[in-house]
């Protein structure tokens, strides 16, 4: 996306994240004198070829452009992500994914994958339009789950549905005007939850194709935050009983 192959990841949570993270590696750490002793810890687990540089807490805000509290940087280097195809094949029979569509909040975007790691998503399809998971501010929001949640990017005008479809997976689509409640909602094996940005939610003519359902709310309110959504949604799916065979 645009910067080599490299990100930037801060604090303490998301660095030893980093350190175990099989999907992501380390190139180096920038970090405050002060807080050296304290990672001790992480530092002994990292590579021998990934320097650690120490520098006064002036020097560190310097660096950065604004007051960094948290005295620890690192610059991570993504692997290549596979094809979305790829990586669908992969995953095991019983499987929950989440797929998302237009999502550009990099806060939102790190909720989504701190939610599906914590609910057990296998993987996190994005759309063409969807930001950057390994964004600074999206890593430090998902605390670390975007580096060790595998995920892949459709190309522009890919079928999503037709993807899924192809390799075993039943779209749930999230929408207000949703043909059935999520406490109705049954699980298949493979299943996809679904989910458009704020505002104008997902294409028309995806929801005409798709398993559609909607979360009841009291009067006056029809949608909620897209990754307060997510967490609903995985949590009932993650642990719903399976649809009758």
């Amino acid at each position: 996306m645009g910067r080599q192959g490299l990100f930037i990841a801060e604090g303490e949570v998301v660095l030893r994240v980093l350190a175990r993270s099989r999907l992501h590696k380390p190139v180096s750490l920038l970090l405050a004198e002060k807080r050296i002793a304290g990672l001790s810890e992480i530092l002994e687990t990292l590579p021998d070829d990934v320097p650690v540089y120490a520098a006064g807490q002036d020097v560190m805000d310097a660096v950065v452009g604004f007051p960094i509290h948290r005295g620890i940087l690192a610059v991570g280097r993504r692997v290549a992500e596979p094809e979305p195809a790829e990586l669908l094949a992969s995953l095991p029979e019983d499987a929950l994914v989440l797929v998302l569509s237009g999502i550009a909040n990099h806060d939102n975007m790190g909720g989504l994958f701190r939610n599906a790691a914590a609910f057990g998503a296998d993987a996190v399809i994005l759309d063409s339009d969807c930001c950057d998971p390994l964004y600074r501010k999206s890593i430090r929001v998902s605390v670390g789950a975007a580096l060790i949640t595998p995920f892949a990017r459709m190309a522009p005008r890919t079928d999503l549905l037709e993807l899924l479809e192809g390799h075993g997976f039943e779209a749930v689509a999230l929408s207000p005007r949703g043909q059935e409640t999520l406490a109705e909602a049954t699980r298949a094996p493979r299943a996809a939850v679904v989910l458009g940005a704020e505002g104008p939610g997902l294409a028309a003519d995806l929801l005409a194709r798709a398993k559609t359902v909607r979360i009841p709310m009291a009067d006056g309110f029809d949608s909620l935050n897209v990754a307060v959504t997510a967490g609903i949604v995985l949590h009932h799916l993650a642990f719903a009983a399976r649809r009758n065979s």
